[in-house]
C-alpha cells in the first residue's frame, strides 16, 4: 500500500481523491503544510507517499506515470511529487524546509499544453527545493496529457477541458509500444499485442508470467522441430510467431502498468537468449531426425555457427554501449550522418531492418522452417547476420575512429568485466605491464585470429596447446591495460569469437556423432554467462565475483582446456568431456545467476526495465 497526502482545501466536483485511490494509495488530507509534515511522519516507513495538490487538475495516467513508476526513487509533475521509501528522508527534508520558510512561491508551468500561471503549490515547493539539493527527480514525458493546479476557477475549467479532449486510455497504450521498434514488430504485431497486454492487465496478470509463457511457447516450438516432420516444422513456425507476440506482450505489459522489476529485465533478456537458442537446437534435432528417415542431413554445424554470430553481435552491441555509455566526446562525422538520416523516413526503417533485429530475424526463421528445410533455415539465417554484423561493426569503428572521446574508469571496468579474463590471463599481465596502452584490440586480434587459424590448420594436436598458450599471453597483454582506447570496445567480441569459434572447429574436426550437440551445450552454457555478465553491468551491480571467474577458468582457461582434451583425449572421449564441461560450467554459472538475480529483486534492487536488443 502507497499513501498520498493532498495537501489544500478539496475542490468540490474534484475527482482526485478517487484517482489516487484507483492508483492504490491511501489517502489522507492535510490542510496545511504543518499538517503534511506531521501525516507524513505518521506513514510508516517501508510505504511510497505522495504530496499531491488538491487543486489538481490533470489526467489519471499523469498521475499514474509520476506517482507510481518503481525505477525512480522520486519522480514529479505539476502539483504532485512521490518518493519511495529509500527517498523519503529526502522528502522530509525538503518539506520540513518548506515548511519553516517563508517568501513568495516559484512560478511554475503548468503541463500538458495549459498555461503558465504562479500558484502556491506545496508540491511543487518541495520539487524546487528538491533540485535545489541536487536530488534526481524524474519528470515524465507527459505528450498530451494534463497536469496543472490552475489558479482560479476560469483556469479550472480550461485545465478540465483539455482533460476531457484528450483520450486518456489512448494515450496510455501508445505509450505501451516502444518508440524505436523493427518494422516487423511496428507494423504487424504491435498493433494487435498492446490490446493483449491491456486484456493481461485488467485480470492482474504480471509481466513476468507474460514472458514464462513465451518461454514455453518457444520450448514448445523447438520440440514441434525436433520431430523433424513438416507438420512439426508448421507448427514450430507458428508457435515461433506466438512466442514472439508474448515476448512483446511482456514488455508492453510492463510499460502499461508501469510493473517494472530487476528480476523482471533480467528475465526478459535472458529468456530472449535461451527461446532463440533453444530452437536452434531444436532445429538440428529435427534435421537429425529427418536424416535419421533418409529426409534430411545434420546441421549441428551451422546451428552452433548461428549461435556463435548472434552472440558475438550481442556483445559488439553490448560493448561499444557500455565503451560510451558516459565518455566525453565531440560529434563523429558518422554520427552525423545517422542523424541526418533518422530524418528521411523510409531509411529509418531500411536501417533498422538491415540490423536484422529480433522481430524480422524471428519471422524469417519461422516462415523457412514452416517453408523449407533446417539447412536453408540456418544458411540464409547465417548469411544475414553475417551482413548485419558487418554493417554494424563497421557503423561503430567508423564512429570510434572519427571522433576524440574520454572514456572513464566505469568503462574500462565494464570492458575488463566483459573480457572475462580468467586467472592465467590475471597472471601474466603483471609481467607485460609496462607495454604499450595501445596494443588492446591488436592483441586481442591477433590472439583470436591464431586461435581460429590454428583449429583450422593444425586441429586437435600438442601444436595447437602449444597456440592457445600464446593465446593466453595474448589475453593478458589485452587487459594490461585500462580499456579507454578508440576500439578497445573489439575485445570483448574478439574473445567470444576465439574461444567459441575454437570449441566449433574442433567438435566439426571429430569426425564423431555427438559432439557437436556436446559443443553446442557448451558454447550455450558460456554464452549465459557471458549474457548474465552484460545484464550484471548494466544494472550496475558490476561484473560476476572473481571466484565464479576462476571457478569456471575464464575465457582463455576455458580455450586451453578445450585444445588439451582435444589433443590428449580419443575423439568419443572428447565428446563426453565437453558433455561434462557443459554441464559443469551449466550448473555454476545457474546457480549463482539465480541466487544473484532472487536476492537482488528480494532485496529491494532498483526496478529496471530492459527495453531488448536491437539486434
Amino acid at each position: 500500500m502507497s499513501t498520498a497526502i493532498v495537501t489544500g482545501q478539496p475542490v468540490p466536483g474534484s475527482s482526485l481523491e478517487n484517482d489516487l485511490r484507483s492508483l492504490g494509495f491511501d489517502v489522507r488530507v492535510a490542510g496545511d503544510a504543518a499538517e503534511t509534515e506531521t501525516l507524513l511522519a505518521a506513514v510508516p516507513a517501508d510505504r511510497r507517499v505522495a504530496l499531491v495538490d488538491a487543486r489538481f487538475v490533470g489526467h489519471r495516467h499523469a498521475l499514474r506515470l509520476a506517482l507510481t513508476d518503481p525505477r525512480f526513487p522520486l519522480a514529479a509533475v505539476t502539483g504532485a511529487v512521490t518518493a519511495q521509501p529509500d527517498a523519503r528522508r529526502t522528502l522530509t527534508q525538503a518539506l520540513a524546509r518548506e515548511t519553516s520558510a517563508s517568501g513568495a512561491s516559484p512560478e511554475l508551468s503548468a503541463q500538458g499544453g495549459a498555461a503558465t500561471v504562479a500558484v502556491d503549490s506545496l508540491a511543487d515547493r518541495v520539487v524546487t527545493a528538491l533540485d535545489a539539493d541536487g536530488a534526481e527527480v524524474y519528470r515524465p514525458e507527459l505528450g498530451s496529457l494534463v497536469a496543472a493546479v490552475p489558479a482560479d476557477p476560469q483556469d479550472r475549467n480550461e485545465a478540465r477541458q483539455a482533460v476531457a479532449a484528450v483520450d486518456d486510455e489512448a494515450v496510455r497504450l501508445k505509450s505501451a509500444v516502444k518508440s524505436r521498434d523493427g518494422f516487423f514488430t511496428t507494423f504487424f504485431i504491435s498493433p494487435y499485442s498492446r490490446y493483449l497486454a491491456r486484456w493481461c492487465a485488467r485480470r492482474g496478470l504480471t509481466p513476468n508470467q507474460v514472458t514464462t509463457a513465451s518461454l514455453l511457447t518457444a520450448l514448445i516450438a523447438a520440440g514441434c522441430a525436433a520431430t523433424g516432420t513438416r507438420g512439426g516444422f508448421v507448427a514450430a513456425g507458428v508457435l515461433l510467431i506466438a512466442s514472439f507476440v508474448l515476448d512483446c506482450t511482456d514488455g508492453q505489459l510492463a510499460r502499461y502498468a508501469l510493473k517494472y522489476s530487476t528480476l523482471g529485465a533480467w528475465l526478459d533478456a535472458t529468456f530472449d537468449r535461451a527461446k532463440e537458442y533453444a530452437y536452434y537446437a531444436g532445429l538440428a534435432l529435427g534435421a537429425s531426425a529427418a536424416s535419421g528417415s533418409g529426409g534430411g542431413d545434420d546441421v549441428w554445424v551451422l546451428a552452433l555457427g548461428a549461435m556463435i554470430l548472434q552472440t558475438c553481435r550481442h556483445v559488439v552491441d553490448f560493448s561499444f554501449t557500455e565503451a560510451n555509455h558516459d565518455a566525453t566526446a565531440n560529434t563523429s562525422p558518422t554520427a552525423a550522418l545517422s542523424d541526418k538520416l533518422d530524418n528521411v523516413g523510409w531509411t529509418v526503417w531500411v536501417r533498422r531492418m538491415i540490423v536484422l533485429p529480433i522481430g524480422e530475424r524471428w519471422a524469417l526463421i519461422a516462415v523457412l522452417t514452416a517453408a523449407t528445410t533446417p539447412r536453408i533455415t540456418f544458411t540464409v539465417l547465417l548469411v544475414g547476420c553475417a551482413l548485419a554484423a558487418t554493417y554494424t561493426t563497421a557503423g561503430r569503428v567508423l564512429r570510434s575512429v572519427t571522433r576524440k572521446a574520454r572514456r572513464t574508469d566505469r568503462a574500462a571496468q565494464a570492458l575488463a568485466g566483459l573480457a572475462d579474463n580468467g586467472p592465467l590471463s590475471a597472471l601474466l599481465a603483471r609481467l607485460v605491464r609496462g607495454r604499450s596502452a595501445y596494443l588492446a584490440p591488436l592483441s586481442a586480434a591477433l590472439g583470436a585470429a591464431s586461435m581460429l587459424l590454428g583449429s583450422w590448420q593444425l586441429g586437435a594436436s600438442w601444436w595447437l596447446v602449444l597456440l592457445a598458450g600464446a593465446y593466453v599471453l595474448f589475453s593478458a597483454e589485452a587487459l594490461a591495460h585500462p580499456l579507454k582506447g578508440a576500439l578497445d570496445w573489439l575485445v570483448p567480441p574478439l574473445f567470444r569469437a576465439a574461444e567459441y569459434g575454437t570449441v566449433l572447429i574442433l567438435a566439426a574436426k571429430s569426425g564423431v556423432n555427438g559432439t557437436l550437440p556436446a559443443a553446442f551445450g557448451l558454447v550455450a552454457a558460456v554464452a549465459y554467462h557471458h549474457y548474465d555478465t552484460v545484464y550484471r553491468i548494466r544494472g550496475n551491480a558490476g561484473a560476476p565475483p572473481a571466484w565464479l571467474v576462476r571457478a569456471i577458468g575464464g575465457q582463455e582457461g576455458r580455450t586451453l582446456l578445450v585444445t588439451v582434451l582435444a589433443a590428449l583425449l580419443t575423439a568419443s572421449q572428447f565428446t563426453v568431456a565437453l558433455t561434462v564441461l557443459a554441464v559443469y560450467v551449466a550448473l555454476v554459472v545457474l546457480v549463482e545467476s539465480i541466487r544473484f538475480w532472487v536476492a537482488a529483486h528480494k532485496g529491494g534492487a532498483p526496478a529496471v526495465h530492459d527495453e531488448g536488443e536491437t539486434a
